[in-house]
């Protein structure tokens, strides 16, 4: 794909939304390729008789309460998680997130770290993109992230600053962009941090999720 091509396709591609139709198989790129996701870990104590049952269970408890607790102590805020967004037309686009803010840096939500991919193809046409996150907030079940691309297939895209807004709802997730407005990330000029548009996108029923982990500053 010529550097023409590629640039309108991702243009076109992110303009379209969740209800559009016969525009969406002519989009380019815009969503993700990999994240990770905060494994759980569950004990359990199993005891044979009424009084080693209190004396087996109780550590396993403790245990996870203290595993819990040293968790929050470590991160004050994070999005992670993996998932495509809904296409009419079937386009293949997908979002993935591993951003987080340590708790020693709860007040600076610039210090936040990790990264972020999202990539679109349609009819063997797209472009992929990975920036290193520089800001996070998040707020209950919304988070805005933005970072700048180092690495892409999008003719002009590395060195820009992009930000996402994603909403954990718990069921379908949603999500924006901040060339939303302009269609293409490489035409957002200036783009401060931490800033996006309304969560206006759906992710795909089955196909993955996004996790928020709320920042609780002091004031």
């Amino acid at each position: 794909m010529n550097r023409r091509t590629k640039t309108a396709v991702l243009g076109a591609a992110l303009l379209v939304t969740a209800g559009a139709t016969g525009t969406a198989g002519t989009a380019g790129a815009t969503s993700s390729a990999t994240a990770s996701t905060t494994p759980s870990t569950a004990t359990t104590g199993v005891a044979s008789t009424p009084s080693t049952a209190s004396t087996a269970s109780a550590p396993s408890v403790a245990s996870a309460s203290t595993s819990a607790s040293g968790e929050r102590r470590r991160e004050a805020a994070a999005l992670t998680g993996r998932a495509k967004l809904y296409r009419s037309a079937g386009d293949d686009i997908t979002f993935s997130f591993d951003a987080h803010l340590a708790a020693k840096d709860t007040d600076d939500p610039l210090k936040a770290t990790g990264t972020f991919e999202w990539s679109h193809y349609a009819g063997g046409d797209g472009a992929w993109a990975k920036a290193e996150v520089d800001c996070l907030v998040t707020g209950g079940k919304v988070a805005v992230v933005s970072g700048v691309v180092t690495d892409s297939d999008l003719p002009g895209a590395k060195g820009k600053r992009v930000g996402i807004t994603v909403h954990d709802t718990g069921g379908q997730d949603r999500l924006g962009y901040s060339w939303a407005s302009t269609g293409n990330p490489v035409e957002t000029k200036d783009l401060p941090k931490c800033v996006g548009s309304a969560p206006f996108e759906k992710v795909k029923k089955g196909t993955g999720d996004f996790t928020v982990v709320p920042w609780n500053p002091k004031f």
